[in-house]
């Protein structure tokens, strides 16, 4: 298989279901997923890899210790953050091959030092207000990938 297309970050996701659904769109989308520890749940957990459904063994997954050490490790790669705090929509970005784009935890989002370390990399998915706080993460991945997909042409893709 080719190099992976996109980087998937998700910063201390906390719901198993979600990744396993995450790590699922990055196998079709070949996308690498990364997990920032720590993590809400084991990473062997069957409720990962009964959402993941057999794709789960396929996931290129990749774990961090922490943001910083993924940050320091990839400091060369364009970084963009999801956030009901971006000032921009996810269609504003022009997204290349190889770009990492982050999200945040499923209770509480991206922490503040991590939006404010570039906010003008800060996107945002569109949504009525309301008292719900935000879609749901798993969702919210396959907007934002299939729409830098689209930008890219579905490289890979049939």
């Amino acid at each position: 298989m080719e190099e992976n297309v996109l980087n998937i970050a998700l910063f201390q996701p906390e719901i198993p279901q979600n990744t396993g659904n995450i790590g699922r769109t990055c196998v079709l989308t070949n996308s690498k997923l990364h997990l920032i520890k720590p993590l809400g749940f084991n990473i062997d957990d069957k409720q990962v890899k009964r959402c993941g459904l057999d794709y789960w063994s396929q996931v290129n997954l990749e774990l961090h210790e922490n943001y910083e050490e993924m940050r320091e490790k990839y400091k060369d790669a364009n970084f963009y953050f999801i956030t009901t705090h971006g000032d921009n929509y996810y269609t504003d970005v022009q997204f290349k091959e190889g770009d990492f784009i982050i999200f945040g935890r499923e209770s509480s989002g991206l922490p503040d030092y991590i939006r404010e370390s570039a906010p003008e990399r800060c996107i945002r998915v569109p949504m009525v207000e309301t008292t719900t706080r935000s879609l749901n993460l798993s969702n919210t991945v396959a907007i934002v990938a299939y729409e830098a997909l689209k930008q890219m042409g579905f490289p890979h893709m049939k």
